[in-house]
Parts: C-alpha cells; sequence; structure tokens
C-alpha cells in the first residue's frame, strides 16, 4: 500500500502483511498491504494489475508475501493499521519511532515499525497474532511483541463454520441473551461461543461487560471465560464470528485499498 501450533482466531481472515520483492532489479523492495485472503492476494501482486496488484508491485515481481498481522476485530481497524504501518511518519501514535536511519533496509525498517506499533495503542489491546508465512525470512522483533500476542509460522487456518445456535422447542421464539435474557436481534450480531458443544449466545455488550469484569478500567476487552462452557475466550475471535458474512464486503475493501486508505485517520 499489505511449522508450529497455531493460535489464529476463527472467523473471517483480516491480515495486513508484508511482501518482500526477490526481483534482482528491484530486491529488497517491500510493500505493505491489507487481505483477506493472502495466497489470492499474492498471485494478484505477481499477475500485475490488470489482475488485481497493485501499481506500486506491477511488473516489478515476483514477490513474496513473508509476514502477516492478522486477528483485527473489522476491516476498518486492519486498513488503519495498514495505513499507519505505511505511513510512521504521519501517524501520531508512532511519534517516538525514528525515521529509517542511514544504510538500514526497508525490510529491517519496517520490522522496526512493526515492533512499535504492537507495542502502541490501540493495537497493543488487539488480539493479533504475529504470522511468518516464509519462516527464512524471520528476524527477532524489538521490542518483542505483547505475550498476548502469539507468534506462527507458515499459511493461515481454514475459516471455522458459523457458530451454532442453540435449538429452540418453539421455533417462532425469539432467540434470547443468555447473559440478560432479552431478545436477540439479528441486525445486533449476537456473539456466539466456538466452542463444540458451548450454545452461548449474547449482546455484543452484555459479553464485554462480562469480560472486563476481570479487567476493571478497561474499555475493550482482551479475552475472557464463556459464561456457558468456561473456556477461554478471545474477544477478536467472538468479533470474526458475528461478521463473518460480511466477507464479500471485505473482499471489495482489499480490492479498492489503495484508493482511499490513505483518508484515514489512526
Amino acid at each position: 500500500m499489505g511449522p508450529a501450533g497455531d493460535a489464529g482466531g476463527p472467523g473471517r481472515f483480516l491480515g495486513v502483511y508484508l511482501l518482500y520483492c526477490l526481483n534482482p532489479r528491484h530486491r529488497g523492495r517491500v510493500y505493505v498491504g491489507f487481505t483477506v485472503n493472502p495466497a489470492r492476494r499474492v498471485q494478484q501482486h505477481n499477475a500485475g494489475r490488470k489482475k488485481g496488484g497493485a501499481w506500486r508491485t506491477s511488473g516489478r515481481g515476483p514477490w513474496e508475501m513473508v509476514l502477516v498481522v492478522h486477528g483485527f476485530p473489522s476491516a476498518v481497524a486492519a486498513l488503519r493499521f495498514e495505513w499507519a504501518w505505511q505511513h510512521p511518519h504521519a501517524s501520531r501514535r508512532l511519534a517516538h519511532v525514528g525515521p529509517r536511519r542511514r544504510g538500514e533496509a526497508a525490510f529491517a525498517f519496517h520490522l522496526r515499525v512493526l515492533a512499535h506499533m504492537l507495542r502502541a495503542p490501540p493495537w497493543a489491546r488487539l488480539p493479533l497474532t504475529l504470522r511468518w508465512l516464509r519462516p527464512d525470512f524471520r528476524q527477532d522483533l524489538s521490542p518483542p511483541p505483547p505475550p498476548h500476542v502469539p507468534l506462527t509460522f507458515g499459511p493461515p487456518p481454514p475459516a471455522a463454520p458459523r457458530c451454532h445456535a442453540r435449538p429452540a422447542a418453539d421455533p417462532d421464539a425469539p432467540a434470547l441473551c443468555a447473559l440478560c435474557a432479552r431478545a436477540l436481534q439479528d441486525e445486533e450480531g449476537p456473539l456466539c461461543c466456538p466452542h463444540p458443544g458451548c450454545t452461548l449466545r449474547a449482546h455484543i455488550i452484555c459479553l464485554a461487560e462480562e469480560f472486563l469484569q476481570e479487567e476493571p478500567g478497561q474499555l475493550l476487552p482482551l479475552e475472557g471465560q464463556c459464561p456457558g462452557c468456561k473456556n477461554s475466550l478471545l474477544w477478536g475471535d467472538l468479533i470474526w464470528l458475528s461478521r463473518m458474512g460480511a466477507e464479500e464486503e471485505e473482499e471489495d475493501l482489499e480490492s479498492e485499498e489503495e484508493h482511499w486508505t490513505d483518508m484515514l485517520e489512526t
């Protein structure tokens, strides 16, 4: 603009990636972008602008997607992360990060910026995953990511199916929130526990308040214990599941990201 155990969450994939140019004439150039499908996106970059790639990568390939950060609760959150990674000098969140040093490779500079982004608000509280798609490119970040940000390797996991609903004795009866017992409306995007056998469904605000009992003073929960099955849940995973129906919308955002992300403020 961009195989160890897996800690990625269920639902749609929303990622911000780093491309590395392998073309001897342009080797070492990098590109940051947003994607809902890493495999498809790198193919588009290498196929050129007419096939969906970006003009800044067109004709300069081959490009390799070496790193992706994923786990964003929404496409807008991912696009704002992307914009800040592309323009650290313009983001007030990254005023403490110095400019590219003399002799510092573009790849090293982007990793340095990323390291500070993962420690800076608001991104420091998101349930993100740092995934090396090319482990041979891996470098340790300094400062290291927060403890709740896992480091993983290899391709992202497939999307999980939609969460299950509790069978109703009366099919015409409205679904109820497990916490406040009021009706759930489809447009409200009720949250569902993704663990097999658990039928918890709840309003977003009800479950957020439940989780925040363990994190007093915070506005957005990181994780909490499911009131139904008692398993640990990441807040970002629950948000993904509530919005899986918007996948086509996110693909449209991916194809248009070059034209409007510079307008987003971080």
